[in-house]
């Protein structure tokens, strides 16, 4: 096990520059970059398309994201097995091309007259299920093209490419929608998933070799695999349940914001989405910003300080005015500006640092784990919220899940994650 004060040796090496004459890396940069685009743009346009195409109800939109959410979460239960056991290159090809060959159906469907809102129940399951297989291929693939010293400046520049289109997927999907008709916009976003493809196939490193004498046990084999190498080791099981606690008190805040936004702050939609996107912004500082952060605190004092100030920050929005539209705007703002860029740093170091400590060849699996601990406990904690919202009120249930989000921070600083200063030598 490596010693959690022991320098990378990226701290004296290989300058940041290096990636930028990575030829291999520039392509998976670009496809992801690409396909990046390509999720934001089906995720805000198969509700559009819905809602423009076939007049859906609110209770068919709703049932159109629960089915997404569904799908997400039982592949993050199966992919961890499969992907690590098999080269994740052709998966991540793979679900571009399955994205696309599902996508374009829609288009040709509406051209015929066919279109229904099954079909877009079955698109959105399958483009959701294939995204999640794309990430944690993803996840597990990046360390064995660069290498483990480079690992976290990989993901540093990968995330300013996912804020910048958490920043302008949602706005380039209403423009394709509103200028170029439904159909249209949605056989562009197929073609987002095409050119990830082509770039994704551009690359020649090869991966390493993995154990062939050990065999597939199936997938439940597989997320006990995940779940047991992720809580062997304390530097990691911490951020699991860090990730775990994370996603609960984040999917109460989640159920109650959008109706505290609209309804005790009287803001429109409008200005709701305007404050939402404002969050890519503080999402493109905070990838700047963890690696100063986890020079000047260590690495495992910055994934704590930042969740705790990502909290913190969402916090602003609980101090707006209920009758000042402008003063409701700029704690929205504010808030998500700080909320997001404290909490992407998080992601990225402790990503990071999960890549670096365990090896190769059970990313896959220990990213499924990951997944699932999110994702699950984010099911549960909408429902808590929910309920809780409407028997003591918005805000306070609101106020209760923020003290939330600061447990997991508080937890790490107490746990063997405070003496990581540097990331571990790969």
């Amino acid at each position: 096990m490596p010693s959690p004060t022991k320098p990378a040796s990226r701290a004296k090496g290989a300058p940041s520059s290096v990636l930028w004459r990575h030829r291999d890396f520039l392509n998976l940069w670009g496809a992801q970059t690409v396909s990046d685009f390509g999720a934001r743009i089906t995720r805000e346009g198969l509700p559009m398309m819905a809602v423009m195409g076939l007049a859906a109800a609110p209770a068919q939109l709703g049932l159109l994201a629960a089915l997404s959410s569904g799908s997400a979460l039982v592949v993050g239960l199966i992919a961890g097995d499969f992907v690590d056991h098999t080269q994740r290159r052709p998966i991540l090809i793979a679900m571009d091309l399955v994205r696309a060959a599902i996508l374009i159906v829609l288009p040709i469907a509406t051209w015929m007259g066919l279109l229904s809102m099954l079909q877009v129940y079955a698109a959105a399951v399958l483009v959701a299920a294939s995204s999640v297989l794309f990430d944690i291929a993803d996840h597990a693939y990046l360390p064995g093209l660069v290498g483990k010293h480079l690992v976290t400046d990989a993901n540093a520049r990968m995330s300013v490419t996912e804020s910048v289109a958490e920043m302008g997927g949602p706005a380039l999907a209403g423009v394709l929608f509103q200028w170029l008709t439904a159909p249209i916009a949605v056989a562009i976003n197929a073609a987002t998933y095409l050119v990830s493809a082509l770039l994704l196939a551009r690359i020649r490193a090869p991966e390493p070799p993995r154990d062939t004498s050990v065999k597939r046990r199936g997938w439940v084999d597989g997320v006990i695999t995940g779940a047991r190498t992720s809580w062997g080791e304390p530097r990691v099981r911490i951020m699991l349940i860090m990730t775990a606690i994370g996603g609960l008190f984040g999917g109460f805040f989640s159920a109650l914001y959008i109706a505290y936004v609209l309804r005790d702050l009287g803001l429109s939609p409008a200005l709701l989405g305007l404050g939402i996107a404002s969050g890519g912004v503080g999402a493109l500082a905070g990838s700047l910003l963890a690696q100063t952060m986890a020079r000047r605190l260590g690495v495992g004092p910055a994934i704590c300080a930042a969740g705790a100030l990502s909290a913190l920050g969402t916090m602003i929005v609980l101090l707006a005015p209920a009758s000042n539209p402008a003063g409701g705007m700029a704690c929205l703002v504010v808030s998500q500006l700080l909320g997001d860029a404290f909490g992407v740093v998080p992601l990225i170091l402790a990503g990071s640092l999960r890549q670096i400590i365990l090896p190769h060849d059970v990313l896959g699996r220990v990213g499924a784990t990951f997944r699932v601990a999110g994702g699950g406990t984010a099911v549960v904690g909408a429902l808590a919220g929910g309920a809780l919202g409407g028997v003591l009120g918005m805000r306070q249930a609101l106020l209760i899940a923020i003290a939330g989000l600061m447990i997991g921070p508080a937890w790490g600083l107490l746990s063997p994650l405070r003496r990581v200063r540097e990331m571990p030598a790969a």
